[in-house]
């Protein structure tokens, strides 16, 4: 049988888009709608979604201009709105990295995406953002007696609650096409393989499930 691995080749398209007439050319014009619905805070609706979310996306742009998603979760409601124009976001422990703080001391644009499970809606917010270890907003945040790491403020730009196409496209609610996760290597395998560890699995693996415990 032929291998089913992908093999290396060299990508040479031309773009076809390099002015905004290109995409007007091939793309209609957006809705009255659509464009109205970008608002520069966040309003009673906006709020209510936040207040209901446990999970996001944030978008940042690194000092080469490259882009950086990240995810971040926590009970719902666990980004704070402080006002219509601020949002207060805590950074728990992680891997240490620092992608998106770190990108947030060149660029300090950013993008969040916020989801609420079972609704096929989103939230979309746009701005600026820093970090700030200010006690008064740490003391929001503790968890179990510890505080955050510190605190990622955004100043809002831009707010819109986002069409659900994408969320019923994809089912991601729909249990009877969510996939089994052993259908699919554990992230120890793949640490093993990709980094080419020479524990055995069985401790790396060990070592993942407590550091996953890790929450706050």
């Amino acid at each position: 049988m032929p291998s089913t691995e992908p093999t290396h080749m060299v990508i040479s398209f031309s773009p076809v888009f390099e002015t905004e007439a290109d995409l007007a050319a091939l793309y209609q014009a957006p809705t009255a709608g659509a464009v109205a619905k970008e608002i520069g805070l966040i309003d009673k609706y906006c709020r209510r979604f936040i207040e209901l979310s446990p999970f996001l996306c944030i978008g940042s742009l690194g000092a080469n201009g490259r882009g950086d998603v990240s995810p971040r979760g926590g009970e719902p409601g666990f980004v704070h709105v402080l006002d219509e124009k601020h949002l207060a976001l805590p950074d728990r422990p992680g891997n240490n990295r620092l992608d998106t703080i770190r990108n947030f001391l060149h660029q300090p644009n950013v993008g969040l995406l916020f989801f609420v499970p079972g609704f096929d809606d989103m939230l979309r917010v746009n701005g600026t953002a820093w970090i700030t270890t200010d006690a008064s907003l740490m003391q929001r945040f503790y968890v179990n007696g510890r505080p955050p790491l510190s605190v990622i403020v955004i100043t809002v730009e831009e707010a819109q609650l986002h069409c659900p196409k994408a969320v019923r496209r994809s089912g991601l609610w729909d249990p009877a096409r969510h996939v089994e996760r052993r259908s699919f290597p554990t992230l120890g395998e793949i640490m093993r393989d990709q980094l080419a560890l020479k524990k055995e699995l069985s401790a790396i693996e060990d070592f993942l499930a407590r550091d996953a415990l890790k929450l706050y």
